[in-house]
């Protein structure tokens, strides 16, 4: 029986944290766990695409869109599962074991959040990320997302937007699953902003995006 998972990885110069985080997934091989690797690249210009191909990776190459490279991704994807990844996240040792025992169920899934930072706010942040997760059933796309390919394809899949692909599509996922595994994401945004001002900031675009805010409007305003 072929292996269940593609795992679908979106970059865009990310080659200071690509490596690490395909050396956590190499895990879920050695479980016989993942049919393909799937990288879907925006137009980077370090060394990113020269690591997936040294990888093994399926590149697929595109505009710069999270919600569109994640789209396209998924498309090529061939797994019963897919398994979506940003590619500064890094699943903790013992991820495969959740997964196997999850798959039976057939319902999506997510980890819970660490950040790659120690002190307060990070734990802060991150225990509101996951009771998020579990009351709402809203895991952000650095939780990773587990997710039968047929439910995706029947739901519309990641909208071609630049900002909240991953909101828009867990929220018309059926009972997501947090798994007992952290997905441990940078810090990087959070140590240069702040961690009450990204915080903040974050849940203002969460809002203005439920109020019907355009996407691209958001995406704009949230680099700034």
């Amino acid at each position: 029986m072929p292996a269940p998972i593609s795992i679908v990885i979106p970059t865009l110069n990310a080659a200071d944290s690509l490596p690490d985080t395909l050396s956590a997934v190499t895990e879920g091989l050695h479980a016989g766990l993942i049919r393909e690797l799937i990288v879907t690249d925006g137009g980077s210009t370090d060394l990113t695409l020269e690591i997936a191909n040294a990888a093994g990776a399926r590149i697929v190459t595109g505009a710069t869109s999270r919600g569109g490279q994640l789209r396209r991704g998924c498309a090529e994807a061939s797994g019963d599962w897919m398994l979506i990844l940003h590619a500064d996240t890094q699943l903790q040792q013992g991820w495969s074991a959740a997964v196997s025992a999850h798959l039976p169920s057939g319902k999506p899934a997510a980890f819970r959040l660490a950040f790659q930072a120690k002190g307060f706010m990070p734990r802060w942040v991150a225990a509101w990320a996951n009771l998020r997760s579990r009351m709402f059933g809203l895991p952000y796309g650095d939780q990773g997302l587990l997710v039968p390919r047929r439910l995706y394809e029947t739901v519309g899949g990641y909208p071609d937007q630049p900002l909240m692909e991953d909101v828009a599509l867990v929220r018309v996922l059926p009972g997501i699953t947090l798994l007992s595994p952290h997905a441990v994401t940078s810090a990087d945004r959070y140590a240069r902003a702040g961690w009450l001002r990204r915080g903040a900031r974050n849940l203002w675009t969460l809002t203005r995006y439920f109020l019907g805010a355009d996407p691209n409007k958001l995406a704009q305003a949230y680099r700034r």
